[in-house]
């Protein structure tokens, strides 16, 4: 029960989308970091490719692999091709870890605020996120079944976020929607995957460097720090250690969880 047993993902086959930029890129690295082989897929193939080639170059014996598998995930049939190409392509048996990343976010005043944006978020957030995981669970599955006694099943982490539990002082109202909906769909998930070894959490984020969040830290960013008592946002180190432990041995019996990683800001913040 030595700790480098606990939380070790050596060798494991992990799937991050979204992986090549932001929140994904820093899960993407701790994977990697610790001996797991991870394909990294989002629409943007050139960021894909460089996150890979980047990520292969990491200094350290232990290090994994990274392969890009870009795919506009925001379509059905691309969903698809990424776990026929898993298979097909990349001849893998086993998933160990699907880490559903890829988001969209769309903000505009209550009376401006498109129809449009309820489709693009809600499609990629939410109905996509099922899409993936339902194509992608018999090789979750097969993982698990590999494992004694289902002490190391298949993991499915949801990334979720804080808007999914408090309602946001910026006018998100699909991406807060589709983050709830995404906390719900992971239980719903858990329940049904459960006896088939195959857990799913979600982590529901607070501020990270981002693209997504690149305009909000520079407009908001002392007052999102002062809102946290932490004093501050997340770092990479969050990102992938809380990725690790539910990925590992120490997270193997949570299943139906929703964990904030947030530093507490959820509990008083205005922001």
């Amino acid at each position: 029960m030595d700790v480098n047993s606990l939380f070790s993902v050596k060798g494991k086959v992990v799937l991050v989308t979204g992986g090549a930029k932001g929140l994904g890129r820093m899960i993407s690295e701790g994977f990697v970091r610790n001996g797991a082989k991870v394909y990294i897929s989002s629409r943007d193939g050139k960021a894909c490719s460089q996150a890979a080639a980047e990520l292969n170059q990491l200094p350290g014996s232990g290090c994994g692999s990274a392969v890009a598998l870009p795919a506009d995930l925001s379509v059905e049939k691309e969903c698809r091709r990424v776990a026929h190409e898993l298979t097909s392509t990349h001849g893998e048996t086993k998933l160990h870890v699907l880490v559903n990343n890829s988001g969209a976010n769309w903000g505009a005043a209550y009376g401006e605020y498109p129809d449009s944006a309820w489709s693009k978020v809600l499609t990629l957030n939410l109905q996509r996120v099922f899409t993936l995981t339902q194509a992608l669970t018999p090789l979750l599955e097969a993982a698990g079944k590999s494992s004694p006694n289902n002490t190391d099943p298949g993991r499915i982490i949801n990334i979720g976020s804080i808007d999914g539990i408090r309602v946001p002082v910026l006018s998100t109202y699909a991406y807060s929607a589709s983050k709830a909906g995404l906390h719900h769909l992971s239980k719903a998930l858990a329940q049904e995957l459960g006896p088939r070894g195959i857990t799913s959490n979600t982590l529901a984020c607070g501020p990270f460097p981002s693209k997504m969040m690149a305009a909000t830290l520079r407009d908001f960013g002392d007052e999102i720090k002062e809102a946290n008592p932490l004093g501050r946002i997340g770092t990479p180190e969050d990102a992938a250690g809380a990725c690790l432990f539910l990925a590992s041995r120490a997270g193997a019996y949570v299943n139906g969880a929703t964990l904030t990683l947030d530093g507490g800001v959820v509990l008083s913040s205005k922001m």
